[in-house]
């Protein structure tokens, strides 16, 4: 019979994606894992790839669509070929539990009605003992042929009955497994996005303003002073609207300025670039902001926690996973580099500029995109004398750094001039008194200003 794929569930409540890319045709045969199709969701730029091997019987949908999780956007022929070419009714699968939401979508641009009567693919395949592809992200298929771990022997932990990298680690240091355990209650999840570019990972409501009582006026007709254009907003510009709206709504932001001399720094980089390309690095200003940045969390706690409001609680982290702006032309995304803290410069250095690139390309795993504790944003390289940056919520810190400029300084008596970087930490007053704020940032100025310090992490 004919095999649907549907919509998977793209976690972090994400209910619905539009279709950018259509990469297959119908007709077409396929590798399991090959290039499917690629979406936007409202907090990311995903490429699905193929849940299986076979013929593309048909394709539902269309660059430009907006499909709900769960809806059918492929339908491939059955194992020996004869599924129902060109059939449009195909079956689709229900959404996962919790992930259904309503539909706001224009109705020329969706699909069918919402399917919800037939079971997910994957678990569905696994249920009857068959040989369907269980559910896992490609990097933990790499992880598990690196480790030598049969996926379908695996004990599945994660949303929907999908195996996880611990999963596969688990598995590997032998630990308990069974190809039931894969299977889990069918949830409408298939196979997991490959690629993703992310904001941060927490789901906020999908109207900020309008969960806490608040409601912007409706605008007034702009047409009648002059001709205007209208342009929609992509789902990743409605996210970062929606999540910056909710941070400075509610989150009361105080913001500390300070200034760090790195002149004896900026002669440091200067000095070590060769050695550092000679490892294959190129050092950064950016690398040594992260280094002094987690340096200064682990010393203080509270900067690097998330208020639980609901509970009284801080929640204080253990670990330092750092994100760090990159602009991109449809936005700004926080990739993670994680336990900075405890890595030496040239390992970060060397992180921070393939992450980059990866998400730049669009090519960094959701894994990389989420569980940040503080965001840097770093706006040097386009001018600046000082920004107020927006909190990266649920975070309660963030740094912001302009361009470094030659000034004036007495020093010992005589003025001489110093490369001076200006410095803005915002935090969230709930949690930091403008006291704790002043000696955070000075704690991130004090190792900028001796990087000696950091030699030994070269």
């Amino acid at each position: 019979m004919p095999r649907p794929f549907v919509l998977p569930d793209l976690g972090e409540g994400l209910t619905e994606a539009e279709i950018v890319k259509v990469l297959v045709a119908e007709g077409d045969v396929i590798r399991e894992d090959a290039p499917l199709l690629e979406v936007e969701t409202d907090k990311a730029q995903v490429e699905i790839p193929s849940p299986m091997s076979g013929r593309v019987a048909k394709v539902h949908v269309q660059a430009g669509q907006t499909v709900k999780v769960g809806s059918v956007l492929v339908t491939f022929d059955d194992a020996d070929g004869k599924g129902a070419r060109g059939d449009a009714a195909a079956p689709a699968a229900a959404p996962a539990p919790g992930k259904q939401a309503a539909d706001t979508m224009d109705p020329a641009r969706r699909l069918a009605p919402e399917p919800s009567t037939v079971v997910e693919r994957g678990h569905a395949h696994q249920a009857a003992g068959s040989a369907g592809p269980v559910p896992a992200t490609p990097s933990t298929r790499r992880l598990a042929r690196e480790l030598g771990v049969d996926l379908r022997a695996v004990r599945a932990s994660g949303p929907g009955g999908r195996v996880t990298d611990d999963d596969v680690r688990a598995a590997a240091d032998g630990g308990s497994a069974s190809a039931g355990g894969a299977a889990g209650a069918g949830a409408a999840s298939g196979q997991a996005p490959r690629r993703a570019t992310t904001l941060a990972e927490p789901r906020g409501p999908a109207k900020p303003l309008a969960s806490i009582g608040l409601e912007p006026p409706p605008p007034p007709s702009f047409e009648q002073w002059g001709p205007v254009e209208r342009q929609p907003l992509s789902n990743l510009r409605r996210t970062i609207a929606e999540r910056m709206t909710l941070s400075a709504t509610v989150i009361p932001h105080v913001t500390h300025f300070d200034r760090a001399d790195i002149t004896d720094l900026d002669a440091l980089i200067a000095r070590n670039l060769e050695r550092a390309k000679s490892r294959g690095v190129t050092l950064t200003l950016t690398s040594f902001l992260l280094k002094a940045s987690a340096l200064a969390l682990r010393a203080h706690p509270p900067f690097n926690a998330s208020l639980d409001a609901a509970a009284g609680e801080l929640v204080l982290k253990r670990y330092v996973h750092l994100g760090v702006a990159v602009a991109m032309e449809r936005g700004l995304i926080v990739p993670v580099i994680r336990d900075v803290d405890r890595k030496p410069l040239l390992e970060i250095a060397r992180e921070l500029a393939a992450l980059a690139q990866r998400t730049r390309e669009g090519k960094a795993s959701l894994d990389e995109l989420k569980g940040g504790t503080f965001t840097v944003t770093n706006i040097g390289a386009l001018g600046g004398t000082g920004a107020i940056p927006i909190i990266n919520y649920p975070e309660v810190a963030i740094l912001g750094v302009a361009r470094a400029r030659q000034e004036p300084v007495v020093r010992d008596g005589q003025i001489v001039p110093r490369l001076l970087l200006p410095l803005s930490l915002t935090f969230d007053h709930r949690v930091a008194d403008g006291a704790d704020g002043a000696r955070f940032a000075s704690s991130i100025v004090r190792v900028l200003e001796h990087p000696d310090e950091l030699l030994l992490e070269l």
